[in-house]
């Protein structure tokens, strides 16, 4: 048996205050003179009303803060006395939410209602009415539960505000490693990959002028240098500045299996099911796939033709890509870290990836991705 973690509902905390506070009114006033008669039925009745009330102080906190106070006057008008400890929750919840010009006026409206009502239905004195009213609602009460609900919302304030310079730093220590990383990139790779790029371009410039046959291994290195620094620029680019240019996808498919055929290889792209738009994230790693398949055919495979085929389906966006080379059981992929990268890429998004020899020869690399981009 799995063990797991009791959840409370989400009401259920608001729902335990408010009886919790209905019996304690409710039995307070027990204690106390209580008419019997019509009128102490109500005054029970708004009692008990005034407690449950509170189980919407989190989803409507005004309302709650009204009905708390006319709750109180009703039942001091009925005669029943009993401090309104629903007003007080109701207080506490209406400055924690913000409300506390509103709180502060609706209790100088409530004082002075109680101070009304203990002289409309008290007899005796106008002095002693309004000693009593007094006793109805301490203001050390009323004080007290609104500097709790300040000071909550106080700290509620300072951590929101914590946890968003908490953010803003790792955003900006993201930004910084970004930067640094550009930076190795820059130095360590761009100036290697130029060389690559002039040398390839010299070679065929010189054999096109001597009437040579470029061969098609020189023409490939010198498309794959033109690639690779446009696709370096377009990394470093993307590193420097989050707003750049999108990186490829799959619309960006077509035109990577047409410089697959400059290599003299053979290669086709299906497209299956309805197209449609998914996460960027999920373009990107269909296309780092297919780049890398296809890479892994030049470099390690006798391969002629390649198949690329990606499948729209309902939840899922597979992207398989086959040839009928025989070399890559000899030099695996998986030796390297072109597979190892698909995997990674792949299992962030809570895809799969099959990577193995074909039954009738030849290589198939096949990844399911979810078409929501979501693990």
């Amino acid at each position: 048996m799995g063990t797991g973690r009791l959840r409370v509902p989400a009401g259920a905390g608001d729902w335990a205050i408010a009886l919790a506070v209905a019996a304690l009114q409710l039995g307070t006033g027990l204690t106390g003179q209580w008419p019997d008669s019509a009128a102490g039925r109500l005054g029970s009745a708004l009692l008990a009303s005034g407690g449950l009330a509170l189980a919407a102080r989190r989803r409507a906190p005004r309302a709650v803060l009204a009905v708390t106070a006319l709750c109180a006057v009703g039942y001091q008008a009925a005669g029943v006395e009993v401090l309104a400890v629903s007003y007080l929750v109701a207080v506490y919840g209406a400055v924690r939410a913000g409300h506390r010009v509103l709180t502060v006026a609706a209790s100088v409206a409530l004082v002075a209602a109680l101070q009304l009502t203990a002289l409309a239905f008290r007899d005796g004195p106008p002095g002693e009415a309004l000693a009593q009213a007094r006793h109805v609602l301490e203001l050390a009460w009323l004080i007290a539960a609104f500097a709790a609900g300040e000071a909550l919302r106080q700290a509620e304030r300072r951590a929101a505000e914590a946890e968003r310079t908490k953010e803003e730093t790792a955003l900006r220590r993201a930004d910084e490693e970004r930067l640094r990383i550009a930076r190795e990139l820059h130095d360590s790779l761009t100036h290697q990959i130029s060389v690559i790029k002039v040398q390839a371009e010299v070679a065929v410039h010189v054999a096109r002028r001597r009437g040579e046959q470029v061969p098609e291994a020189l023409l490939a290195i010198q498309q794959a240098g033109r690639e690779a620094s446009r696709e370096l620029r377009a990394t470093l680019e993307a590193l420097r500045d989050d707003d750049t240019t999108p990186p490829p996808g799959l619309d960006a498919l077509p035109e990577l299996v047409k410089r697959f055929e400059l290599t003299g290889r053979e290669a086709s792209l299906t497209v299956e099911g309805t197209p449609r738009d998914v996460p960027a994230a999920v373009g990107r790693t269909a296309y780092r796939i297919v780049q890398e398949s296809l890479t892994n055919i030049v470099r390690h495979s006798a391969a002629t033709t390649a198949s690329v085929r990606v499948v729209h389906g309902p939840h899922s966006l597979t992207v398989r890509v086959d040839d009928d080379g025989a070399a890559l059981a000899a030099a695996p992929p998986a030796a390297g870290l072109g597979l190892l990268g698909m995997r990674e890429r792949v299992t962030a998004l809570g895809g799969s990836l099959r990577a193995e020899p074909a039954d009738d020869g030849g290589f198939t690399v096949q990844a399911e991705l979810p078409a929501n981009g979501a693990p």
